[in-house]
């Protein structure tokens, strides 16, 4: 019998470097995607690694003083990145092809960069104190540099869809009657005055309202370094047995490997915010196993995608998109955190309600108890990785004079000396010596930190490239303008409701307009968030969103702008929706990377995940019209007793179960059309708060569809177990 403390091999077809071809295309899809797919050697590799390390103790020795200047921070940070992107991330990348070394245009442009963000550092006291704030013809020159090098970073990191977009956005601002772009434009066009190139080039690189605005602000101060706790806690050996926990504990039931794999990658997503390295992380181990016990390959892969994506949403990490969010709301990190646990442990719960209905249709088992790992052995051999992550979480969520910064910061200390005493006990214990063991810790952190650099490359000018779009929204007026339109949409609508409701006898016309014109707003919004998404990452996203469509959901619901429990759903929305497109087919890199390890068909991996992800749709409107899921009562975050929390959130829940059964169109078996409305209409009742007997009725539902599918399959053979 195996080590019950290892995990267990997904595919017995290894490749010299002890991996399936499958899982080595997975890492060159991250690498590619996440950390730069670029090979080097010798010097230029030492480069790199050189240029992390003074990254990370750049952040931390900011993050330990607090004292470090605004834009000397963010304008640093950029640099960094500026000067790793064009080291690693090259301009054509072929997933299996690396390019080899660093081409001669790639260090003209890397230097070049650098030496615009060097430049506003030095200049900048310059410009706002004594030009007042207009740029001499050198200072537009350097910035429209800038500004070129970063679009074509995002588009070397990112992928193109930024660089259009914001491109777009800075022509918007040119046009108009005293911009750059005059003419006879039409009246869309002209919604403002129109802006000139220096001063579209001052908006955006000499202040703090454009690239160097509060989305980079929120990367260099808090993200970095919730970035580098993952990928020290990672390297430290947390994420392997955190899959090994979840393996021991579910591995054994029904469909036990999926379940599994939904656990672990809820564990894995508290450290990384992350879904394609979520997948790669845990889906060389869970996607193998899934298939062992009956799951096809698609299917096995979309669970992993859609419980590796839905680590984004687990506290307190949440990618970066969390900690900006914290920020636009004006609300402290740990309330947003406390906010959002409840939804993300509903969507989890949901989705092991999805893996049991996939494993009851396909008639499946799960693995042997032998070939699990043994829950006692592993808790014993790894219960010390809890202790950084309870420090954490208990630090965030009871100290309210604790920074997150700091405390993030405070754990990544705590993290360094357990690696060298884990290190140096373990090279003791198998007679390597103290000293070897003492070495290896420090080769492990130099990686740890090399990783969390990297892995920063793309948060960090993905955060100053949609300062751009930010920017231009800002002193143009762009949303406004757009309020407008969606608001005459929202209105069209309303009156087709409001006639149409007139028809039925009893019925409040007026309500149902108002609900049927939020609606359609919220359902453009929806449609712009998947479309955005299948181009730009979570954090490029949510940002774009929260800066333009927020704030027209709020003008046309009446809300409070200046209130951060009534704006909370709203951009709990988005997000949610911005999650959703990393497994939205066509382009969904965390399905193309589960497909690698899966063998199966990236796209019909997609839209299998894409299924899966339906009921965290449902739960974005569900937050939306029912606040108190997000513990917001009597107009204030926190506010709800949790007498009325346990019965809003089980009702909740089984509102998630009916949706993912009609989905699914399988409960206890397959459901007959009549049973799916009944389904759907149970979890429709739950969406929105009701009177207790609605709830009961929405519970009746279910329970009819459950006892009915029981009572007929009492004359049916039972299912034949898939084949191991």
């Amino acid at each position: 019998m195996s080590d019950p403390t290892r995990p267990i091999s997904s595919d017995p077809a290894l490749d010299h470097g002890g991996m399936t071809q499958g899982e080595r295309r997975a890492l060159e899809i991250v690498e590619a995607a996440e950390t730069g797919g670029r090979k080097l050697f010798g010097g230029q590799k030492w480069l790199v690694t050189a240029l992390a390390l003074a990254w990370c103790v750049f952040q931390m020795y900011a993050a330990q003083v607090g004292t470090v200047d605004t834009l000397l921070l963010r304008a640093t940070h950029l640099a960094f990145a500026f000067a790793l992107a064009y080291l690693v991330f090259p301009f054509r990348k072929k997933i299996g092809v690396p390019q080899v070394g660093v081409p001669w245009f790639d260090w003209l442009l890397g230097a070049a960069a650098v030496g615009t963000a060097i430049y506003l550092i030095v200049q900048y006291p310059t410009i706002a104190s004594v030009q007042g704030g207009v740029l001499t013809p050198a200072d537009v020159w350097v910035g429209t540099a800038m500004i070129a090098l970063l679009l074509l970073a995002a588009w070397r990191t990112i992928g193109i869809a930024m660089p259009i977009v914001a491109g777009v956005f800075m022509l918007y601002a040119l046009t108009g009657p005293r911009g750059l772009i005059r003419g006879d434009l039409g009246p869309q066009l002209q919604l403002h005055a129109g802006q000139t190139w220096p001063q579209v080039v001052g908006q955006l690189f000499a202040n703090t309202e454009g690239i160097f605005g509060t989305a980079i602000g929120v990367s260099a101060q808090i993200v970095f370094l919730f970035v580098l706790f993952g990928a020290i806690f990672d390297k430290l050996g947390a994420g392997e047995w955190f899959m090994n926990v979840a393996q021991g504990l579910l591995g054994g039931f029904r469909g036990g490997p999926a379940k599994a794999s939904v656990l672990s990658s809820a564990l894995n997503g508290i450290i990384s915010g992350s879904s394609v390295s979520n997948v790669v992380t845990g889906g060389n181990i869970t996607i193998g196993t899934m298939k062992r016990v009956g799951y096809s390959a698609e299917k096995a892969g979309a669970i992993e995608v859609a419980s590796s994506s839905n680590g984004q949403l687990m506290p307190p990490v949440m990618g970066a998109a969390a900690f900006i969010m914290a920020q636009n709301l004006n609300i402290e990190y740990r309330s947003l955190i406390l906010a959002a646990a409840i939804p993300a442990f509903l969507c989890y719960g949901a989705l092991l309600v999805v893996t049991h209905i996939e494993a009851l249709k396909l008639g499946l088992r799960g693995l042997p108890r032998e070939e699990l790992p043994s829950v006692r052995r592993t808790m014993r051999s790894g219960w010390y990785y809890l202790l950084p992550l309870g420090y954490l979480i208990g630090t965030l969520t009871i100290n309210p004079e604790a920074t997150p910064e700091r405390v993030a910061l405070n754990t990544i200390f705590l993290m360094i000396g357990m690696m060298f005493v884990q290190e140096g006990w373990r090279a003791s214990r198998d007679t390597r010596g103290l000293g070897r063991g003492l070495l290896d810790a420090g080769r492990m952190l130099v990686q740890a930190f090399e990783a969390g650099a990297r892995s920063m490359i793309g948060i960090a000018i993905a955060t100053a490239a949609a300062g751009i779009i930010v920017g231009i929204v800002t002193i143009t007026g762009l949303g406004f303008g757009l309020a407008d339109i969606v608001q005459l949409v929202s209105e069209t609508f309303r009156g087709l409701f409001a006639a149409l409701a007139g028809l039925i006898p009893g019925v409040n016309a007026a309500g149902v307009a108002t609900f049927g014109a939020m609606l359609v707003v919220l359902l453009m919004a929806q449609l712009i968030a998947l479309i955005l998404g299948m181009g730009l990452p979570t954090t490029a996203n949510y940002i774009l969103m929260s800066a333009l469509i927020v704030p027209i959901i709020a003008r046309i619901a009446g809300l409070d702008t200046a209130n951060p429990a009534q704006m909370l759903p709203v951009h709990m929305f988005v997000f949610y929706f911005g999650i959703m497109a990393d497994s939205t087919p066509p382009v969904a890199l965390a399905a193309f990377a589960a497909a690698a390890i899966s063998g199966g068909n990236p796209v019909q991996t997609g839209v299998q995940a894409f299924q899966y992800e339906l009921r965290t749709a449902l739960l974005a409107y569900m937050m939306f019209f029912n606040p108190s899921l997000l513990l917001i009562a009597n107009g204030r975050l926190g506010g709800l007793p949790w007498t009325e929390a346990i019965p809003m959130i089980f009702f909740a829940f089984i509102g998630l179960v009916a949706f993912s059964a009609a989905t699914l169109r399988f409960l206890h078996r397959r459901t007959s059309g009549l049973q799916t409305l009944l389904l759907l209409a149970a979890s429709l009742i739950l969406i929105i708060p009701t009177a207790l007997v609605w709830n009961a009725a929405a519970l009746a539902l279910l329970a009819l569809v459950y006892f009915w599918q029981k009572a007929g399959s009492r004359n049916e053979p039972p299912l034949r177990p898939a084949a191991a």
